[in-house]
């Protein structure tokens, strides 16, 4: 057993056992969802990291952003199963290396998806490789930090019309934002940055 692993998973068990006021998209998602997963990846090292992606920036949507390994769900997986495979497709993660804590809050979007977040520990420095289709590169900030709400950024822009406020987490050359810093900020809502 890891001490991380059995610390993150204290935490998150006493964070998911009791009521938070949890980020929702600010516009009201459709009626039909689609169910997504994401691969929470904690490297475990003394100053733990996550793992992250950016996505390259010919891609139709969501081009260059920050992003969790993840993706649709298909036919016959749960949650876990997606992420995993998710994150051995667009990084080259082999699911093996990953222990699984659990799943967090549902996060849903008002493009049409029910994203469940999975949080699990990894080996720290494995040797991963994007993949070029999908993946731009990975990252690797210090959990604590991007948990730490004093790096949680409020921002306003106007869309469709109207004003809409969102996260942006900076780190680095990296900026953070939109669903993903919105998970992010759901996730240190359960878990203190103090803690990690």
């Amino acid at each position: 057993m890891s001490v991380l692993f059995d610390r993150l998973s204290r935490e998150f068990a006493h964070g998911h056992a009791r009521d938070v006021d949890l980020l929702g998209d600010a516009l009201a998602p459709p009626g039909v969802l689609r169910p997504a997963a994401v691969l929470i990846a904690v490297t475990d090292r003394p100053q733990p990291g996550v793992l992250l992606t950016h996505r390259p920036e010919t891609m139709r949507q969501h081009a260059g952003q920050a992003a969790f390994p993840g993706g649709k769900i298909d036919p016959g997986e749960d949650p876990i199963t997606a992420a995993l495979r998710e994150a051995h497709e667009e990084i080259a993660l082999d699911p093996a290396h990953v222990r699984i804590i659990g799943t967090s809050d549902p996060f849903r979007t008002r493009t049409g998806y029910d994203i469940t977040p999975v949080l699990g520990v990894v080996p720290p420095d494995l040797p991963l490789q994007p993949n070029p289709h999908e993946v731009a590169e990975w990252f690797e900030p210090p959990l604590g930090y991007v948990l730490d709400p004093a790096n949680h950024r409020q921002r306003t822009i106007e869309w469709e019309g109207a004003p809409r406020q969102y996260y942006e987490i900076m780190w680095n050359r990296h900026r953070i934002w939109g669903v993903t810093a919105a998970i992010i900020a759901n996730l240190a809502r359960r878990i203190s940055h103090r803690h990690v």
